[in-house]
């Protein structure tokens, strides 16, 4: 669990604002909108903090996923009040919380610009900050950046600390980034067709509370399995690849 999010006691997430608004990749200041648009159900308040939860935070996710496909603001409030008042939100949000839940488990590092530099030393450029910006790997905020995977930072320092370009790095990282994308496609559409597609086939306002358990547990299912399958395929490729470097290697010395 990252250090900004804490228990709340019944085994759900309480997170502050900005670190509610983090975790969902949205600005703090559209919290606020959000909020008096209707679209998300206020904060709950201990003195002067406001507490946001693990359903703020999976219904902050669902806003963003409908504004990138295109609705409006307005058809997000109306379509959210439909869902609410035919009883399918509670069903939605909670089976998006299940099948999101603890795919990533990060722990987002944030310093200034001048750390950045620091940390990286003269070979980072701005122009790789842009793009490393563009690819998701960091969230510029006035004079704040901050990385929302610091295994990711680590390895990438790990690149750049044995001489690799950070200009390079990102080339990599964006060409994994369509693999990964491609991968998980194929997981969902074998799981949307041969689970979800013969369970909610009517819709989700028709799926009982055992279907919806059967649902829940595939998902719990599938996170091992297709971690690792790309691992172990991974490894595999990577040590053939290498055998086949090494003999290239040794063919060039003789």
């Amino acid at each position: 669990m990252s250090s900004s999010q804490v228990e709340d006691g019944s085994g759900g997430g309480r997170y502050r604002r900005e670190d509610v608004a983090r975790a969902a990749g949205v600005k703090v200041r559209n919290l606020r909108y959000y909020q008096e648009r209707g679209l998300l159900p206020p904060p709950r308040r201990e003195g002067r903090i406001a507490w946001y939860s693990d359903d703020h935070l999976t219904r902050l996710r669902l806003i963003s996923d409908l504004l990138g496909r295109g609705y409006t603001v307005n058809g997000i409030a109306e379509l959210l009040q439909a869902w609410e008042e035919g009883g399918g939100l509670s069903r939605l949000l909670g089976l998006e919380r299940e099948m999101t839940r603890d795919w990533v488990q990060e722990e987002p590092v944030t310093m200034t610009r001048a750390e950045l530099r620091k940390v990286f030393g003269p070979t980072a450029t701005a122009a790789d900050t842009r793009r490393a910006a563009e690819l998701g790997y960091v969230t510029v905020d006035g004079d704040r950046v901050t990385h929302p995977s610091r295994r990711l930072l680590d390895a990438t320092l790990t690149l750049v600390r044995l001489g690799v370009p950070l200009a390079e790095i990102l080339d990599v990282g964006e060409f994994v980034q369509t693999q990964a994308a491609t991968v998980a496609d194929r997981f969902v559409g074998l799981f949307r067709r041969h689970v979800i597609g013969a369970e909610g086939a009517g819709g989700l306002e028709r799926l009982s509370a055992t279907q919806l358990q059967h649902i829940t547990a595939a998902v719990a299912a599938l996170r091992p399995v297709a971690g690792e399958v790309v691992a172990t395929e991974f490894a595999r490729a990577m040590a053939r690849r290498v055998d086949a470097e090494v003999a290239e290697l040794l063919r060039t010395e003789q």
